[in-house]
């Protein structure tokens, strides 16, 4: 890692107050959760359900096949022991110091708000709120957990109780688009990490984004590698915790 860019990316810090953090996959990769494009991420499951999980995690699916919706569903997002890694720890602090203003996360397991984040947009939702599909009444995490793969359902109206994510063929929500656009918008810094920025219309978001300053932190190129001031190659973790570490208290 190169110890010049650190250096300049912590000066870049310094002279910010109104950092926004947008983030993919490759965040919470290094706290052992799976991504989706890796070699050893989820389009394995291709061998076990003869499907890509786009088509497991979309609307229609999970309609149609609720209970191969949860088998894969409870594998994969509710049997994780995953903690915050340096990176979400790293974050959050910069918000504590009136550095970060937001965080805006394309991944939907609630490691940032673990770490201390508090202003996140989750633009995919989360996996810690649940809604029945019938009558809209809301369930909390444990309900889901208990089946253990099974088909949660609404004991008022017998609805299937569906997770808060975003599913292929869903919409975005409009509240959290806002709040995520109006903290673009406004960043006089932009802190781009863990994303292939090849997830629409997600990533279109960074087009709102006025300021000069882009730090780009991702193991693979992006679309936006020519526009950033500084690019690392390196793990997101160890990046931003050396960063912070040299601001000092």
């Amino acid at each position: 890692m190169d110890t010049v860019d650190i250096k300049r990316f912590a000066e870049l810090l310094k002279g910010s107050r109104r950092a926004v953090f947008f983030g993919g996959a490759g965040v919470s990769t290094e706290s052992g959760v799976k991504d989706y494009r890796s070699e050893d991420g989820l389009y394995n499951t291709v061998k076990q359900y003869g499907v890509p999980p786009e088509v497991i995690l979309s609307r229609s699916f999970f309609e149609s096949s609720p209970d191969v919706f949860y088998d894969f569903y409870y594998k994969y997002f509710l049997q994780s022991s995953a903690k915050p890694n340096p990176a979400h720890i790293a974050l959050a602090e910069l918000e504590k110091r009136g550095i970060l203003s937001a965080v805006v996360t394309q991944n939907i397991d609630g490691l940032h708000q673990a770490a201390g984040s508090k202003n996140v947009f989750e633009l995919h939702g989360t996996v810690y709120k649940y809604h029945c599909f019938r009558c809209g009444r809301e369930f909390p995490i444990e309900k889901v957990k208990e089946l253990k793969g099974g088909v949660p359902r609404c004991e008022v109206c017998g609805g299937i109780i569906k997770p808060d994510v975003v599913l292929y063929e869903e919409p975005l929500d409009e509240d959290v688009i806002t709040g995520a656009v109006t903290a673009i918008a406004s960043a006089d810094l932009m802190i781009i990490g863990g994303t292939s920025l090849a997830v629409y219309p997600a990533a279109g978001l960074l087009r709102y984004y006025r300021g000069r300053e882009i730090v780009l932190i991702n193991r693979s190129e992006t679309q936006y590698d020519s526009r950033a001031s500084l690019v690392f190659r390196d793990k997101i973790g160890e990046v931003m915790q050396q960063t912070v570490e040299l601001l000092g208290d």
